[in-house]
């Protein structure tokens, strides 16, 4: 075999491996131990739409001056951003001290983005279904209805042509 065409070769399959990897980012949202509860939601909110997204989260608490004595505090903010963002993601670095910052690692959790669009695409499709159902049962309904009055008037017709009769 030819050396330039063995080389041609693995160029091609390390190409088409590059093709088939999946590039995951990571990113990163700072907490304060002090944090109020709208500033908590928001960038709670934040974590989970990059978690839908498909990336990791580094969550970030960061100690200043005295509040570094009270990690307590810290380990609850990451506690209560696992719970709430444990429907898209779960925990995979459980939160440890590095010097004044505590840290926690979050990934995209029981199912990707794709598997969640499908889900929504095929509940759309079984949506739309019942509602065409329920529309040509409701013209069914209608056309009975017609057909009902167009006897009860035939009906009242024959009756009166019997009375003057």
């Amino acid at each position: 075999m030819d050396y330039g065409k063995f080389k041609y070769e693995q160029s091609q399959k390390a190409k088409e491996s590059r093709k088939k990897a999946t590039h995951i980012l990571v990113k990163e949202m700072k907490y304060r131990p002090k944090i109020g509860s709208g500033d908590f939601e928001t960038k709670t909110r934040r974590v989970e739409k990059f978690l839908t997204e498909g990336s990791k989260v580094k969550v970030t608490i960061m100690f200043r001056g005295r509040e570094i004595q009270y990690p307590q505090l810290g380990r609850k903010i990451l506690d209560d951003v696992a719970e709430s963002i444990s429907h898209v993601g779960r925990v995979e670095v459980y939160p440890e001290q590095e010097g004044r910052n505590m840290t926690m690692l979050l990934t995209p959790g029981k199912a990707t983005r794709r598997q969640r669009e499908a889900i929504e695409a095929l509940q759309a499709e079984a949506l739309e279904m019942e509602e065409a159902s329920a529309e040509a049962e409701a013209e069914a309904e209608a056309s009975s209805v017609t057909d009902e009055e167009q006897t009860s008037d035939e009906t009242l017709e024959l009756e009166q042509d019997l009375e003057t009769e």
